[in-house]
């Protein structure tokens, strides 16, 4: 129903996860879309790749990821969205392609490799308990650290919203935890988590989002039926991606691939068309509004004058766009398949913050002899989360690396993480195949440039960051930049910007279709009331105190 109102027709520029969920919601209530993204397959950031040539004898390409997908228990909006993408005779579409990842694992280079969590708890009886059992396993932490580390997710926890958004969001996680009071141990380890997990900067990363997501992720690992991630079971495009575009194509969603954007027209305070460089040819395609799904460094270039008159606070993403940092993958594909552990793995010595999945065991129903050349069996996916660290090699960041410097120094670090006491976990000969993320360019010998960074929540940043709606009547925006309860740029947050815009629409032009759920995040539910006693005391101009009354 829409209360004889026609509906819109509706420009969606990028066609990333955002994108994507955009034209999703929209074509669920019968809107016209059209999708324009500049690479040639949909999917953005989430997109999986193929090793170009790498086939053989009519085997297929190998498969390549931008970074290994990782769907922890606490995301609902692109989850939800999942179910809603038809997949062969599962119930939930593709969402049923999610595997639980049993265990997540911390290797050293000075030691063997150590289970995060060996086992979940049946019952809560403390929280703090469960929180400090985390890091009760040779870590070399002392008491104090660990005790000092979980009083300071007790306080995240148990504040209110509202202290959490006006006043951590204003300090970096750094400062917050006290890293410079501590042990270097201290540091190694709660500093580096935040790095690893987050590709963020403890010195720079907000307390809030580190916080809060950090808390809510070690959570999920020690609450009853809690899990350390979730994988899908197999190459992102087959067993997700892909379906998702044919899902939406045969529901009317047009996608025009090769297309990409590169100016805003404005008439009398509204936009009148968008220009689209498509496959070479430049073409002016008008709507009667535009979602803008894309990248905060992408956007900000779009941004004009005529925005900023329209809405000053557009002005605000050019500054936003250098809050950007790395974190990119690398696939090294084996001759055989090695495990190591069933779930992801943290490189805490890694000078470049590695962490990785040994795929294989995830992928059962994708034989990998299938692929190449026909002698790889296993694959190890791995990120790069540090480009700006010096290696141990030669000495160069990852960014200042030509390409097979990165590959030599990326998979020493990840010798010396598996390869102790005279065992050899991996091996040189082991490697058949590689790949680096297609994003990272060499334009020069000296220096790479990264095409897709990732969105960092530094401190101060969001004052910067937008609502899905703007000051301009059609003009929406969609991405992992925009101020959303998920507060973290990943494939959540863009998925509740995107239900944020659809939100904003219907309700602009008065169109009756139910909304778009948006959830709450980092409730911690049975933490309700120490975090209502907290919202009292702020209101009353006074300090957190980790009570329930007082």
């Amino acid at each position: 129903m829409n209360n004889g109102k026609e509906k819109p027709k509706v420009i969606v520029l990028g066609g990333g996860v955002a994108g994507m969920s955009a034209a999703h919601e929209l074509m669920e209530r019968g809107f016209n879309v059209s999708v324009y993204e500049a690479k040639s397959i949909p999917g953005g950031k989430a997109r999986s790749m193929t090793v170009k040539g790498s086939g053989t004898n009519g085997r297929k390409d190998l498969p390549s990821e931008h970074g290994f997908r990782f769907f922890p228990k606490f995301y609902k909006h692109i989850t939800d969205t999942m179910k809603r993408i038809p997949y062969n005779y599962n119930k939930r579409g593709v969402f049923d392609n999610l595997i639980e990842g049993t265990n997540l694992g911390l290797a050293f280079f000075d030691r063997a490799m150590l289970p995060f969590v060996t086992e979940f708890p049946t019952t809560i009886h403390d929280w703090k308990t469960m929180l400090t059992s985390l890091f009760d396993n040779h870590l070399g932490l002392s008491k104090e650290d660990v005790e000092h580390y979980v009083e300071r997710l007790w306080q995240m926890m148990t504040s209110s919203d509202i202290r959490r958004l006006l006043d951590y969001q204003r300090i970096s996680w750094w400062d917050f935890i006290e890293a410079d009071k501590q042990s270097e141990q201290f540091r190694q380890v709660f500093a580096g988590l935040s790095r690893i997990l987050v590709a963020a900067k403890a010195k720079e990363a907000n307390a809030c989002t580190i916080g809060t997501v950090g808390a809510t992720l070690m959570l999920d690992m020690v609450t009853p039926g809690g899990s350390a991630d979730r994988l899908l079971d197999g190459p992102t495009n087959d067993v997700w991606l892909t379906p998702w575009h044919r899902y939406l194509t045969e529901n009317g969603v047009e996608f025009h691939m090769e297309a990409k954007v590169t100016s805003i027209h404005m008439k009398d305070g509204e936009v009148a068309g968008v220009t689209i460089d498509h496959a070479g040819q430049t073409e002016l395609v008008i709507g009667d509004c535009y979602i803008f799904a894309l990248p905060v460094e992408v956007m900000a270039k779009l941004v004009n004058e005529e925005l900023i008159k329209a809405d000053a606070l557009l002005a605000q993403l050019i500054p936003l766009s250098d809050s950007v940092e790395w974190m990119n993958g690398v696939q090294f594909y084996l001759s055989e398949d090695v495990p190591l552990i069933h779930g992801h793995i943290i490189c805490m010595d890694s000078p470049w913050a590695l962490t990785l999945i040994s795929q294989q065991q995830f992928w059962n129903n994708y034989p990998l002899s299938e692929y190449g050349d026909g002698r790889v069996r296993g694959v190890i996916s791995v990120d790069v989360s540090d480009w700006e660290a010096p290696g141990i090699l030669f000495g160069k960041p990852a960014m200042k690396c030509t390409r097979e410097e990165i590959r030599a120094e990326v998979w020493e670090q990840l010798k010396r993480s598996f390869n102790h006491n005279g065992e050899e976990v991996l091996s040189d000969e082991m490697v058949v195949d590689w790949y680096l993320d297609e994003d990272i360019h060499f334009p020069n010998p000296h220096e790479s440039v990264n095409m897709e960074p990732l969105l960092v929540n530094r401190v101060h940043t969001w004052s910067m960051r937008p609502n899905a709606y703007t000051q301009i009547p059609n003009l929406y925006l969609a991405s992992d930049y925009v101020r959303t309860n998920t507060d973290l740029a990943t494939m959540e947050g863009a998925n509740e910007a995107a239900r944020r815009a659809v939100n904003a629409i219907l309700e602009h032009y008065q169109i009756d279709e139910n909304p778009c759920k948006i959830w709450d995040m980092y409730d911690f539910d049975l933490l309700k009331a120490w975090r209502s006693n907290d919202e009292n005391r702020y209101e009353r101009g006074l300090p957190w105190n980790g009570k329930i009354v007082g």
